[in-house]
């Protein structure tokens, strides 16, 4: 699979099968992320692979906890923007559209809230999820090389033949998730990444993008 065919078939895949994941696999891939870029070669990431009896303890703690209305842990950042204005809005609320009615949950379903909060701890049914936490003195650059740095990891999953689907929410569970990582308080938790193999029976989803023209201006010949 080469670079244009990793990032074309990239996609945050919310059905996963119970297909172990090989630990030679996710060693490959995450020994070839560590030439991910950093400013100053910080390699400001920190991350903790759960899986087995540890991530299934874990989903079971994390889903108790949405299906009780737990609204979560206090915010360490925010997901999104107060207010979101358009084109960004409007982009949002057409992707959330698209994924959760392709899961079969109506938009106007009273229990969509629960619902999706109950699909997301159960990591969407991934054997494998990684934690990528980053030191507490580092800022907005290290932020932005963490974030490259789970796309390097995303796409080597996919030269892999896998999956991933990364996961903000967890932050709202970061206490539960931090009694399994043992990741200490020098340390916030940027998202989870689920990863797995796809569901054979769940219709593949692809959220529409906007058009390059939207989003790129060529300055010069």
């Amino acid at each position: 699979m080469d670079v244009y065919e990793a990032v074309d078939s990239r996609r945050a895949v919310r059905a996963f099968s119970d297909e172990p994941v090989a630990r030679d696999v996710l060693d490959r891939v995450l020994a070839a992320a560590t030439r991910a870029p950093s400013s100053g070669n910080l390699q400001p990431w920190r991350v903790y692979v759960v899986t087995g009896e540890p991530l299934a303890a874990l989903k079971r703690r994390a889903t108790a906890r949405a299906r009780a209305g737990d609204p979560g842990d206090d915010r360490e950042y925010p997901m999104y923007p107060a207010e979101l204005v358009p084109p960004y809005r409007d982009r949002f609320a057409a992707a959330a559209a698209q994924r959760y009615a392709a899961l079969g949950i109506a938009r106007d379903d009273a229990d969509r809230p629960a619902k999706i909060a109950t699909l997301n701890s159960a990591a969407f049914g991934a054997p494998v999820v990684l934690f990528c936490y980053l030191d507490r003195t580092m800022g907005p650059g290290q932020w932005a090389d963490a974030g490259m740095y789970l796309q390097t990891v995303m796409l080597l999953l996919r030269a892999e033949g896998l999956h991933s689907c990364p996961q903000v929410m967890w932050t709202m569970y970061r206490t539960t998730v931090g009694e399994t990582t043992g990741a200490d308080d020098g340390l916030v938790l940027l998202c989870g990444l689920a990863v797995g193999h796809e569901q054979d029976r769940v219709p593949p989803l692809r959220t529409d993008r906007a058009d390059m023209t939207e989003t790129v201006r060529f300055i010069g010949p």
